[in-house]
């Protein structure tokens, strides 16, 4: 069920336009085939709550609102957010508002949760673009040795071992609290992700980065046989 009243603590937010795409945790939505019409949403009947840190809370609004308005008006969207205990609720703005974008805003809104600026959050409004999240303690478990010694091997010596797996994906990448969060089209993400659970099982950089070497010629590949595949026959 979800509670229809705000509660006191939230600071709605309004505007005009805005859109999105991927997963998270800490989201419930209440996005079922009844509140669809069409592949439009029922305002006041459709919606994702999104669990933000608190930390973070001011990054996704933003200066002077600028953030939150932008993405409202990306997606069409409404934002409410409770500035006292993180939580984001995302709403259709009217009819007009699509699945897909209010998928975009909780994607944007997810990535910015995990420590991604809002300039890189906002490349999922492309929807060739994922978010990929790995939840280190599923992998190593809750002790703080373990999962500080795992995100140094994932960051590497000043940043450079995170720097070589986005320059090689063409991704971004964020180290936040116990989450690695990903941005990238649908296979180079997965490809850096793979990448981040070799290093986690404890394989050598070097072999990681020769095995993502030859992942990401096998992407090339593959996409430049589907653009040929797609171009027009000779006549």
């Amino acid at each position: 069920m979800v509670n229809e009243d705000h509660g006191e603590g939230f600071s709605q937010a309004t505007s005009t336009n805005s859109s999105v795409s991927t997963k998270t945790s800490n989201t419930t939505n209440t996005f079922t085939k009844a509140t669809r019409t069409q592949g439009y949403l029922v305002p006041g009947v459709t919606r994702f709550y999104v669990k933000v840190p608190l930390e973070r809370i001011g990054v996704l609004i933003g200066k002077k609102g600028g953030v939150l308005k932008q993405l409202m008006q990306e997606t069409q969207t409404r934002l409410t957010v409770d500035e006292v205990n993180g939580t984001v609720i995302i709403e259709p703005q009217g009819p007009q508002t699509r699945a897909i974008d209010l998928m975009k805003a909780r994607d944007i809104v997810t990535a910015i949760g995990y420590g991604f600026s809002p300039e890189r959050a906002f490349r999922l409004l492309d929807e060739d673009q994922v978010l990929i999240v790995i939840d280190l303690k599923q992998y190593v478990g809750p002790s703080e040795n373990h999962l500080t010694r795992i995100k140094g091997r994932i960051i590497g010596e000043e940043g450079r071992a995170r720097k070589n797996l986005e320059e090689m994906t063409g991704t971004h990448i964020s180290i936040y609290d116990d989450y690695v969060a990903i941005i990238g089209d649908y296979e180079s993400a997965n490809a850096a992700r793979d990448a981040i659970l070799m290093l986690i099982e404890g394989k050598q950089h070097s072999t990681v980065y020769r095995h993502l070497e030859r992942e990401m010629r096998r992407i090339r590949r593959a996409r430049m046989v589907t653009l040929w595949e797609k171009e027009p026959p000779q006549k």
